[in-house]
């Protein structure tokens, strides 16, 4: 009988991965906990991630990774959208009233932890590029 097992990933992609969507999170204004809860890591590996250290390595699940790919992918987004940094940088913690936000900052939603807010928010500010890709 086979048995799954979970993918092994590089440990020191998986820390850069982390300190990229870390140093985001940070120009999003995020806090340490909204950034934990978003990332689903500890205070520990979030602080360290934080430091930049380029021999730092760590281990992470799917889920993480997924997570910091989402984070990822809506800087990537936003980068589309916007040329000027206020808004590149600023428009995760303005107030968005259209439609599923209803007055709510993006950040402020990712930061429930919830990895399908964190998806829902990806797909909403990806759709706003449209066809620019």
């Amino acid at each position: 009988m086979a048995t799954l097992q979970a993918p092994v990933h590089d440990k020191a992609k998986c820390a850069a991965g982390l300190k990229a969507a870390v140093a985001i999170l940070e120009k999003w204004g995020a806090t340490g906990e909204q950034a934990t809860a978003i990332l689903r890591v500890s205070r520990s590996t979030y602080a360290r991630a934080k430091r930049r250290d380029p021999a730092w390595q760590v281990s992470l699940d799917e889920d993480q990774l997924t997570r910091i790919s989402l984070v990822l992918n809506i800087h990537a987004a936003l980068r589309v959208i916007f040329d000027n940094p206020e808004n590149l940088y600023g428009f995760m913690a303005m107030a968005n009233h259209n439609d599923y936000f209803n007055g709510r900052a993006p950040l402020e939603i990712i930061a429930s932890g919830g990895i399908l807010a964190l998806y829902e928010v990806f797909q909403r500010i990806d759709s706003l590029r449209g066809a620019q890709w």
